[in-house]
């Protein structure tokens, strides 16, 4: 099987760095864009080749809950896990309700960061 393909977005350049490299070393090709407009770029352009996409919550010019509705746009069974160096709270939730696939806090470990991306991906 080949490998799975991650968008990972956040504004945070270490974020970025630590992320990417935790996602490859679970055996995942990894594209990144560092805010919401990047995204959906990168996601327009490589949207058959991307699994599922690991987006912050809150970024400059464009936060999740556009971002998300833009990639929605685009595909509408996409799967998004959010991630938030805060707790889940009132927009986390409703993002959620709204189709996103899971939530996980930063930092995160390699541990929990795959156990999320298996339960994401077990599901489709």
């Amino acid at each position: 099987m080949a490998a799975k393909t991650v968008l990972l977005v956040d504004d945070e350049e270490i974020v970025l760095g630590v992320g990417k490299q935790m996602l490859e070393k679970l055996g995942f090709s990894v594209l990144t864009a560092k805010n919401g407009k990047e995204a959906l770029d990168v996601y327009k352009i490589n949207q058959n080749d991307i699994d599922f996409v690991v987006l912050d919550m809150i970024m400059p010019e464009m936060g999740a809950a556009d971002t998300y509705v833009g990639l929605q746009s685009i595909n509408p069974v996409i799967k998004v896990l959010l991630s938030s160096g805060y707790g889940a709270d009132q927009q986390t939730s409703e993002l959620l309700s709204r189709g996103c696939s899971g939530f996980i806090q930063k930092p995160f470990s390699m541990q929990s960061l795959s156990e999320k991306i298996e339960e994401i991906l077990s599901r489709s």
